[in-house]
């Protein structure tokens, strides 16, 4: 079977548009965090007559909470809240905290919360818990924005990357491509500054700040965000 992984799309419908154009899998897995971002509700109907499977990312979760008690701003959830349908709201409620196939566990943040940091350099002591109780050989996560392939405590441990908002040297989108299994991390090139000008349209609430500048304006580049979580994860 090939699976492709897609995380973390944030609303960038056209980074979401350039990665379908190059899929051919036989199921989709989406990795969770379609939303917030500015056209959330066009990833989703994009995303809908697909043969995929959906985790429920922090994000997601948030976009249905009224009270979500998580990072994201009150006022960008509001806004998206006011742009999602009734038919996006039953979406969002149906994504999966994991989805298992194939021989791989796919989540969001860890097997066991969709918020809880794995990175590129997170040492084996804090990702033994994570793993607890878990039967699949590999792991594909998301939530961190970065590519990596790893071998630790017996697993194979991926992060697809972010479709939508790349913690990468470069501005693109990123994905996994499994195919019978193989892991492969991908790369698609889009046009990046007309996908700025059609995301700003969208009145999203301070938009360069909050999902382009550090992404596509102006990338931080995936060893400084790994390192920077890891010292997020270590308060």
């Amino acid at each position: 079977m090939d699976i492709a992984a897609l995380s973390d799309i944030h609303g960038n419908l056209p980074a979401l548009e350039a990665v379908l154009a190059e899929v051919d899998a036989d199921l989709v897995v989406v990795g969770g965090d379609v939303g917030p971002g500015p056209l959330v509700s066009e990833c989703l109907a994009r995303l809908a007559p697909l043969e995929a499977r959906y985790v429920m990312g922090n994000g997601d979760r948030e976009l249905l909470d009224p009270d979500p008690g998580g990072n994201a701003p009150v006022a960008l959830l509001e806004w998206c809240r006011e742009r999602l349908t009734a038919a996006d709201r039953e979406r969002l409620a149906a994504f999966e905290p994991t989805v298992s196939a194939d021989g791989v566990l796919f989540c969001h943040g860890s097997p066991r919360s969709d918020t809880e940091i794995i990175t590129a350099v997170s040492p084996e002591e804090r990702l033994a818990p994570m793993f607890e109780g878990v039967a699949e050989a590999v792991i594909v996560c998301g939530h961190t924005h970065h590519q990596f392939d790893r071998a630790v405590l017996g697993k194979r441990l991926l992060n697809a990357g972010s479709v939508g908002m790349p913690y990468e040297d470069e501005a693109a989108a990123y994905w996994l491509l499994l195919e019978d299994g193989e892991p492969e991390l991908r790369r698609t090139d889009y046009d990046v500054p007309a996908a700025v000008e059609r995301l700003r349209a969208s009145g999203f609430p301070d938009i360069d700040n909050v999902l382009l500048r550090e992404s596509l304006l102006e990338p931080v580049g995936s060893a400084f965000i790994a390192r920077h979580f890891e010292e997020s994860a270590a308060h």
